[in-house]
């Protein structure tokens, strides 16, 4: 068998990972990773066992319970279960992001959740997007890119699609989350938000979906032929 390729997508919350990794694995045939939505699961549960997300304690009680699963439609769209349970959907909630902030800075939930990472990555090409692929995850990942793009625009789009899920919320305050994440992701002890040396760097603040994904395919064609 040939060796698997796999591509790391890092960056802040709100860069548009989850959309443009999906996107760009479609087009490429690869399998997508949406590693967010592993913790936002993790989250997810501690939120429902009204469990404050930074008692890392409690939390991390949690886990030798915790049933999550992984799943892929004939789209290739990954699908996450929690006991069972379809969550896809139910771990966008706005108020599930800082939920999922708190439990990922966890040292004992990454490493719970990190062979199950590196297993894809051994037995399918994968696009995988997160905060830490290519420093913690995937370090010898053929790609290595780092999504960003200023917290305005970030919150804006974060804004603007919580409105289209019929959310409420007002601008002002997904900034200050926007913002606020930044700063626990980047600050944290355990893999820290920061972009790997060998990363290429994707600013998006000024390109639409379009522009953003043509980008990330001109960088993986540029890196996979060199």
């Amino acid at each position: 068998m040939s060796k698997r390729r796999s591509i790391a997508i890092d960056g802040p919350s709100g860069a548009g990972k989850s959309t443009l990794a999906r996107a760009l694995a479609r087009s490429l045939g690869y399998l997508y990773v949406d590693t967010g939505a592993i913790y936002r699961t993790v989250g997810l549960q501690a939120f429902r066992n009204g469990i404050d997300p930074e008692n890392g304690d409690a939390v991390v009680a949690l886990l030798p319970g915790l049933d999550i699963g992984l799943g892929y439609g004939e789209d290739g769209v990954q699908r996450m279960y929690l006991n069972g349970e379809d969550v896809s959907q139910v771990i966008r909630q706005h108020e599930i992001s800082r939920y999922a902030s708190c439990v990922s800075a966890l040292p004992e939930v990454r490493s719970f959740l990190l062979d199950r990472q590196r297993q894809l990555a051994r037995e399918h090409d994968v696009v995988m997007d997160g905060r830490d692929i290519g420093t913690v995850v995937l370090p010898q990942a053929d790609v290595k890119i780092f999504l960003t793009a200023t917290p305005e625009a970030r919150a804006r789009r974060r804004w603007l699609e919580l409105q289209d899920r019929g959310e409420q919320a007002q601008f002002d305050t997904v900034l200050r989350d926007v913002k606020e994440r930044d700063q626990r992701d980047a600050n944290r002890s355990t893999a820290p938000l920061r972009q790997a040396e060998d990363a290429i760097l994707a600013d998006t603040t000024e390109l639409d979906l379009d522009q953003s994904l043509a980008l990330l395919i001109q960088i993986v064609k540029e890196r996979l032929q060199a």
